[in-house]
């Protein structure tokens, strides 16, 4: 009884086919719908799918980012962090920006995605030194 439990469990998590794993597919969508909303947003399109794709961006970018460094949370805590941590940013970026009495849209776009660049280089580079520090110790 408890094998074919076990072969069934197996197989129900190994099943072959193009609907396995759509997590690539998905960051290729959100890649795509966060460009096309900072495309409109610089230029300066009256499009009527500015706002609502810029929003995206400014959600999303910084959210995956922070899910990124956050692998050791179960993926409910993970989401709900690195949300919560996008809004926090996005906040931040905005109140610093209207302090210094230099706010634009370009401007908050551009810092929300230097930010975004400089977290995904750093975890990058973190996953590096760990991978290369293993081989050294094997």
């Amino acid at each position: 009884m408890d094998v074919s439990t076990a072969s069934s469990q197996g197989a129900a998590t190994e099943r072959p086919g193009p609907g396995r794993d759509l997590s690539p597919l998905l960051a290729g969508a959100a890649t795509a719908v966060g460009g096309t909303g900072v495309l409109l947003a610089l230029t300066g399109s009256d499009s009527v799918l500015r706002g609502p794709l810029t929003l995206f961006l400014l959600v999303a970018a910084p959210a995956a980012a922070l899910a990124a460094t956050l692998r050791g949370l179960d993926p409910f805590s993970r989401a709900l962090v690195s949300v919560a941590g996008a809004v926090v940013l996005d906040m931040l970026v905005a109140q610093g920006m209207l302090t210094l009495h230099r706010w634009s849209v370009s401007g908050g776009l551009t810092a929300v995605t230097a930010f975004n660049s400089l977290v995904l280089l750093l975890v990058l580079v973190r996953r590096r030194c760990g991978r290369t520090a293993k081989r050294q110790g094997s």
